[in-house]
Formats: C-alpha cells, structure tokens, sequence
C-alpha cells in the first residue's frame, strides 16, 4: 500500500479547485491537480449542504473508506480532493467506491487504466 499525506492547508484546497481538473457525480466531485512532490496527497471536503454533523462525518468515513483499497493503484504525485455532495451520506462505500474508480481512471491518474476498464466500470447512473 503506498502512504499518502492529508492536505491540511487551504491554499492547498484553493490550489486543487483553481488549477486541478475536476470529475462530477451526483454523489462525489473529485478534483486532480499535479503536484511538485513525489507523494500522493488527499483531501476530503463536505459542506453544510451535506446536513448536520452526523451527515457530515458519515459522508468524510464513507469517502475515506473507499479511498483506501484505491490508493495502492494510484499514481504518486498529484493532489486529490474529494468533495461530498447532497447525496453522499445516504450512499454506501461500495457505490462510493466504483464512483470513485471511474473518475480517476478518468483523469488518468490510476494506474493501468485502459479504455476497456473505463467502458467495463461505468457506475449506472439511477433516475430519479
């Protein structure tokens, strides 16, 4: 498993949303921004939209469980900020997860990603 390190600064967010490129879900945004470093960095963000307190812990434990198997298979050297939304708290780590694999493979961040995994892991999007 490779480490990785916690941004903790806000210039560091401010950085991830100004010049990183972003990957939108209904559940999770994902922010990618290329840093100086040789480590990988995360972020993870929840607003007062996502509801109370409670919302807003489950939303950041659920995000960083789903993170977890992923970050052994990512590249080092970019700075990752996942962003909870509306719906975040109310969604497993499962869905989080597959959500997740397919916006790094978007941005090419995860390591042998191909176009045929890209096709094989869309998540389904549910109407409602």
């Amino acid at each position: 498993m490779t480490d990785y390190e916690t941004l903790r600064k806000n210039r560091e967010f401010q950085r991830a949303y100004s010049r990183g490129k972003f990957y939108v879900s209904p559940v999770l945004v994902s922010y990618v921004v290329r840093n100086r470093k040789k480590i990988l960095r995360i972020g993870i963000t929840t607003s007062k939209k996502t509801g109370n307190a409670v919302r807003r812990n489950r939303s950041r434990r659920v995000i960083r469980e789903a993170f977890r198997p992923l970050a052994a298979k990512i590249m080092p050297g970019y700075d990752l900020v996942f962003v909870a939304r509306a719906k975040t708290p109310f969604v497993k780590s499962g869905e989080i997860s597959r959500i997740m694999k397919y916006q790094l493979k978007n941005a090419g961040v995860l390591s042998g990603s191909t176009q045929k995994d890209k096709v094989q892991d869309r998540p389904h999007e549910k109407s409602s």
